[in-house]
């Protein structure tokens, strides 16, 4: 590739990356189904026709959006401990919530996701592979602890409950953040106490 294609590669990758930008930037702030791609344009300092030369529509910008924070909390959850050593399923649950209660605009998309499925099948297939990469990353970490069976399932299971733990608490009525947070991390530790016990086993 010339110079002057890789110049407008970048350009180009650049401008795409400054439309996910504002549409995490508009996601944060409203529901999936009230934000407008015009918003996301006008956000991103661009004309509302151009946003559709990189995304066809709303719902592939909102999926690219999402993906690229995922990929984001992937190597945060299986990163090493102090020392080097590998994360303990303690660790993994917190990094996990952590991430999603610092992101909100992410915790937003997965629940959509989650009781919305009416996607385009490639859209599917792209959330099916980031799910499938957390599910590993939980199946390293539960085999690093001496799982031997059903480790798919226990990850299934794990997934499961750190997210009901999200939908179910964050907004706690009554509570400030800091208390809800405390709240969440509080359960996402008994459960992944559970979890060890149950290897132990």
């Amino acid at each position: 590739m010339t110079k002057r294609g890789t110049k407008r590669e970048e350009q180009r990758e650049a401008r795409r990356n400054a439309i996910i930008d504002a549409a995490e930037h508009v996601f944060a702030q409203k529901p999936f189904d009230k934000v407008s791609m015009r918003e996301i344009a006008r956000r991103a300092g661009i004309s509302p026709a151009l946003i559709y030369r990189y995304f066809p529509n709303q719902q592939h910008l909102f999926v690219a959006a999402f993906l690229r924070g995922v990929k984001e909390l992937i190597p945060r959850l299986m990163s090493g401990g102090e020392g080097g050593r590998h994360p303990s399923i303690e660790e993994a649950a917190m990094r996990y919530l952590g991430y999603l209660i610092e992101r909100e605009e992410y915790f937003k998309m997965m629940t959509h996701f989650m009781l919305h499925g009416n996607m385009d099948e490639e859209l599917i297939d792209s959330l099916n592979e980031i799910e499938r990469s957390v599910l590993e990353g939980f199946d390293r970490l539960f085999e690093r602890k001496g799982a031997k069976k059903d480790v798919r399932m226990l990850s299934h299971a794990f997934f499961a409950a750190l997210n009901g733990i999200l939908i179910t608490y964050r907004q706690h009525p009554g509570r400030g953040p800091g208390e809800v947070r405390r709240h969440m991390e509080n359960i996402g530790l008994v459960i992944a106490r559970l979890f060890a016990a149950e290897i132990r086993a």
